[in-house]
């Protein structure tokens, strides 16, 4: 398995990772989609449906300057392939995207949230720690369900 942070070193709208995962897109999908393996390598999710158009939020332990509550909207999903999300916390509404595509070995993950502005390239290198925090621990997860 690898993760690549893909992020162009001249952008600052958009991160994104990519995973080669020795795991097939059904089981990909498991770990993105039910609330009890999303609270093990994302946040406990509150909420979750799969209509679109469904508001769920996300939430952690309170921050200085932030609640720990990231509110969400399903925009996508489309089963084993797609799945897209408003994601908005205090002063920043971006976007999270997984696509998943099969590949001869397991699946190709490719993880994209956009939507920043160029003010808010605190919050940029925020979000691209997270992720790559979080990535690895969906790694590890996936390594681990049967």
């Amino acid at each position: 398995m690898t993760l690549r942070d893909t992020t162009a070193p001249d952008q600052t709208h958009a991160l994104a990772f990519e995973f080669d995962l020795p795991h097939p897109p059904e089981k990909v999908w498991r770990a993105l989609t039910t609330p009890e393996l999303l609270a093990e390598w994302l946040l406990p999710v509150i909420g979750w449906d799969t209509q679109p158009g469904t508001a769920f939020t996300f939430k952690t332990q309170p921050y200085p300057g932030w609640d720990g509550t990231v509110n969400c909207r399903l925009l996508d999903y489309e089963p084993h392939t797609r799945l897209r999300y408003a994601w908005t916390v205090p002063m920043l509404d971006t976007e999270v995207s997984f696509t998943l595509t099969p590949t001869a070995t397991g699946t190709h993950l490719l993880l994209v949230q956009s939507g920043f502005r160029e003010d808010q390239k605190q919050n940029w290198g925020g979000a691209r720690y997270g992720w790559k925090m979080m990535g690895g621990k969906l790694v590890a997860l996936l390594d681990a369900l049967p």
